[in-house]
């Protein structure tokens, strides 16, 4: 993290997506507020490389389904006692209706309806950073990497095979690496030069000079566009010469332990990490990858933590009972998730979950608050918050009888059972649930 920086930083954070590919994840939830790894929400990753960064003043403006990505911000991010402040903080921008009874028509229309907020601040730069990726970088570089090229606006640029690249927003530059034009979703990528066979593709995070982002908002907002910051703001500022740049994101440089011992540091090394979430083939594969032994990121460097809120929950425990083993293989598990003899293999466990004996769960994710029934067999599947699951089910083994009670993706052929509907917690069995949690219902 750059220590000589002075310059007035305001972070901002769009976090009001729908995530309708990630459906019925998100029935009751924004796709920021989506849970990822056992126990974060998908927003924890923006605003952690934020303050891991030295950013600590950050508006999140948030829309859709909003009220369980509320309470999470509430929660896990108010700074507190002598560091509250001005320059300290951690704010919740709902969408009002300052340009009539609408919601926001796009991201950069997000930000201009708040732009006050923006200005009010007088910060010289603006970090605008999507709130629906899983990804880990140290936006100080980037920064840098900013006031060194004397940029108006910096754009955070993943190195992607040209063969993949046509399902982003391309990036074409020049040796300098000065963007001269950036296109949506091209059917003939432009290759980085000097790196044939690869491409920048937009990671939807800018960093904007504050007049710059100013009058092109203003702009934006009286012309008939879809207020766009990858459609329609970047391309109009490079058309006008602004001094638009493209960050190298695979130049990023994460702090990590360091032992003489290669078998230790490689459980040390950390690098930066940046993955689409949004489908469900992306979601689940993002956490089988996370499970992975060589796993490109990780969760467990104590110089860049991933923060999240903290619960009273108690820790996670595994036995046999019953007569049935316990058997937990690449399980990555949350606070208070219990094994009792049953076998994980290959899933995640979120908090306070129970998997009970005689189970078979397989390359899964259990989430909150779910109780996997005795003798159920479940495979590639998600299985949403505070859902129980039935003795005796089988799940993943059938595609035609998953279709007919649940959601199956068809590009992966996951099972997705979204949150049940909503019911008195009378009608449930108190001696299967006993102690689960059953506040932030989504």
């Amino acid at each position: 993290m750059s220590s000589k920086r002075k310059n007035r930083i305001l972070g901002v954070v769009l976090a009001g997506g729908k995530g309708e590919r990630l459906m019925p994840l998100t029935k009751y939830r924004a796709k920021p507020a989506v849970h990822f790894a056992a126990k974060y929400r998908i927003v924890d990753f923006a605003l952690s490389n934020l303050v891991n960064s030295g950013i600590f003043s950050i508006y999140v403006l948030v829309q859709f389904k909003s009220q369980s990505l509320n309470e999470h911000i509430e929660r896990a991010w108010q700074f507190s006692g002598a560091l509250r402040g001005r320059d300290f903080f951690t704010t919740l921008v709902p969408a009002q209706m300052w340009r009539g009874e609408h919601w926001f028509q796009g991201t950069a229309d997000a930000v201009y309806q708040n732009l006050h907020l923006i200005s009010l601040f007088r910060a010289d730069q603006v970090c605008i950073f999507a709130a629906d990726h899983i990804y880990k970088m140290d936006v100080s570089q980037m920064l840098d990497y900013h006031y060194a090229k004397h940029a108006d606006v910096t754009v955070a640029a993943n190195v992607v095979p040209t063969s993949e690249a046509s399902q982003f927003g391309c990036i074409k530059t020049d040796n300098s690496g000065r963007i001269m034009e950036f296109v949506e979703k091209p059917a003939v990528p432009p290759e980085i030069p000097g790196n044939p066979g690869f491409s920048y593709v937009s990671m939807g995070n800018y960093v904007f000079n504050r007049e710059i982002l100013e009058d092109a908002l203003v702009a934006d907002a009286q012309q008939p566009t879809s207020h766009d910051f990858g459609r329609d703001i970047i391309p109009g500022l490079v058309a006008q010469k602004a001094h638009v740049y493209a960050y190298d994101f695979s130049t990023n440089r994460l702090p990590h332990f360091e032992y003489e011992s290669e078998k230790i540091s490689h459980w040390r090394v950390d690098k930066p990490y940046w993955r689409d979430v949004g489908t469900i083939k992306s979601y689940w594969e993002a956490h089988m990858e996370l499970l992975s032994a060589n796993s490109e990121m990780t969760l467990y460097n104590p110089l860049w933590p991933i923060r999240t809120v903290s619960f009273a929950d108690p820790p996670s425990y595994s036995y046999p009972s019953e007569g049935h083993a316990c058997i937990s293989d690449q399980v990555l598990q949350a606070e208070g998730s219990r094994i009792l003899g049953a076998e994980v293999q290959k899933s995640v466990l979120s908090r306070n979950c129970a998997v009970l004996p005689g189970a078979k769960v397989e390359e899964s994710i259990i989430g909150q608050g779910v109780v996997v029934g005795k003798n159920c067999r479940i495979r590639r599947a998600i299985v949403d918050s505070y859902n129980i699951i039935q003795e005796g089910t089988i799940i993943g083994e059938d595609p035609e009888e998953d279709a007919k009670k649940y959601t199956v993706d068809p590009k992966s052929g996951v099972v997705v059972i979204g949150m049940p509907k909503i019911r008195y917690q009378k009608d449930i069995d108190e001696k299967t649930l006993d102690s689960f949690s059953w506040s932030s219902f989504s």
